[in-house]
Order: C-alpha cells, then structure tokens, then sequence
C-alpha cells in the first residue's frame, strides 16, 4: 500500500469522528459525505476512489441506487459487451457465475487491500458498477469515462431495499421495521441516499452531456427490453449490426439475461457473490427478490405510496424529470 493511501485512509478515520451522523439501515450509523449518506466502509471506498483510482477513459460506469435494476442491467451490458467474446449463449460465462461476479462492483472493493492495483489489471474497456452520487466522482471521470444510470419508482426501491437489508444487516444489531425504514427512506436517510438527490445529480448530467451519460428508467426497460438492449449497444460503442439483428441476438440477449431465468440457475440459488479477488461476500440468491413494476402495492398503504409519489413530485418539477410511467 502506497503512502499516499495510507494518508488516505487516515483521514478516512478522522473523517468518521467528524462528519454527521444518523441512523443506518445495513450498518449501525451512515455518515454524511459530500451530500450522501454512505457507511464507513463504503465511505473509505469513496475517498481512495476520489484519490487514488486510476481511471480509464474507455471506462463505463453502471451507476443507479440500490436496488433499481442493478443486477439485471449488469447482466445485460456483460452481455452485450462480451457477445463478440462469448457467442455461444448456450454456454456463457453468466450460466456459471452470478452478474455480481462478472462485473466488478466499485465501492465495497476498492476498500480492501490491493483493490486498486487488481482492477488496474482488467483490460479494457472496463465495465464497473457503483451506487456513488455523480457528483462523488472527480471531474476528470465526468469528463472522459461513460455512465449508464438505471431510476426505478422510488415506492418499488424501497419496498425491494428494505427486503435486501432485512438480508445483510448484521445479527448483532436490532432488526430495523417497516415503519422506521419507511420514515428514513422518506428523509432521505438511507445507504447512498437521498434517493432523489441520487437520481437528478445523473439526470442533470445526462441533459448536459449525453454523449457521456445514457439515462434509463427501470419501467420502460421492462417494456421495451428489445429497444433498450440496442440503445445500450449503441451508447456503448458496440452497436448491434443488421447481421446480429437476423440472427436474433438482441433476443438472445434478453433470454439470457432475463430475472426469472438469471434467478432459477443454480449459481444464483447456492452460489456465492465473489470480488475479482475471488473473496466470497454473500450468495447470490440476495441479489434476487422479483423484479417486478409495482411490487409496492403488495406492500404500502395508498397513503405512503401517496407520500413518496408528492416528495418524488416536488423534488423533480423544476428540473423537467418525470415519472409518470411509473406514477400510473
């Protein structure tokens, strides 16, 4: 470990005395960081990547909240990225391993040792996912790097979130109910939150520079996967040919990394989620809930989704961003 990490990582120490605090739904307390509330570790991630990561301008950045489509975005930009590599869909590298593994996640990673100098080693074009606000990101990567952002209705993000950390919150702490993650969620006191910060700091970006960042919604990827599929193509500098088109490898594409198929292979129902240093994290299987456009109902009374549907309103009116295919 460099020197200058090591200065890094003291300061990350001052840093948990000093910043606000407030209660935490994966671990014990977030801290307030630059607008985001992050946990220490992932707050130690943020500080060596704004320091240290070495950036790469074919870089594309997977960026979204938790639990807005992450896992099945992953899948398909691997896919698409790599088909050229693995053409043979019937024996793809995500048939054997999670999309997890596949496609190195930033934040937790780049926290443990060596992180930085093994991600130095992927060829390029790197694919890396992370949950970090834009404006965490230095500016030299908002400049040259690529970010796909996937937003998904807040009301199904926070009933799938809640499931998730019912999931990976530690034992030793008091589980965290419904109604107190409801309230957090609601003041924007949430891991990588506030959501609506979270998702106008890309939005904004996408309207200034969208060569650089491809805004999608959830919702109408779940519609339209076929459309989206060539967008990403497109956007990623691997467009799909009219070769490809006649043999139906969007299609293929879409088959393969489909929820319920990606949910009912094997490696996702016993398999375990993996770093690029093969550091086992967590199954697979937590990764995987439903997938589905307007899951909040079987869980929120009309007046909570009424009370996130007003806050999601009066956060976005004034910067032209809309919801309304999810709102319906």
């Amino acid at each position: 470990m460099s020197t200058d990490q090591e200065k890094t990582r003291k300061r990350h120490a001052e840093l948990i005395n000093e910043l606000p605090k407030a209660d935490g739904w994966v671990q014990q307390h977030v801290l307030l960081y630059q607008g985001q509330w992050l946990h220490s570790f992932i707050l130690l991630g943020a500080t060596l990547m704004q320091n240290h990561f070495n950036y790469r301008s074919t870089d594309i950045f997977l960026c979204s909240f938790i639990k807005a489509g992450t896992t099945w975005l992953k899948a398909l930009m691997f896919a698409i990225m790599n088909r050229s590599r693995f053409p043979d869909f019937s024996d793809h590298p995500l048939l054997r391993q999670g999309p997890q593994s596949c496609f190195p996640s930033l934040d937790p990673y780049i926290s443990q040792d060596h992180a930085i100098t093994n991600m130095d080693l992927l060829p390029s074009p790197r694919l890396i996912s992370s949950h970090f606000a834009f404006n965490l990101f230095p500016s030299t990567f908002q400049d040259e790097c690529k970010f796909v952002y996937i937003c998904r209705d807040p009301k199904d993000v926070f009933v799938s979130m809640f499931h998730f950390v019912k999931q990976m919150r530690p034992k030793h702490l008091p589980a965290l109910s419904f109604d107190k993650a409801f309230e957090l969620f609601c003041e924007g006191v949430m891991d990588y939150g506030p959501y609506w910060d979270h998702v106008l700091g890309f939005w904004k970006a996408s309207l200034e520079h969208p060569d650089k960042v491809l805004f999608l919604r959830y919702e109408e990827m779940k519609k339209e996967p076929e459309v989206h599929v060539k967008r990403l193509a497109e956007f990623m500098g691997v467009p799909i040919s009219v070769e490809e088109q006649k043999n139906q490898v969007v299609e293929k594409i879409i088959t393969l990394c489909g929820f319920e198929h990606l949910k009912n292979l094997e490696v996702n129902k016993s398999g375990k989620y993996t770093h690029i240093n093969n550091k086992p994290v967590c199954g697979n299987h937590v990764f995987f809930r439903r997938g589905e456009v307007g899951d909040w109902q079987n869980h929120l009374t009309k007046e909570m989704g009424d009370k996130i549907d007003q806050i999601t309103q009066d956060k976005f009116k004034d910067f032209g961003l809309t919801l309304d295919a999810t709102l319906k």
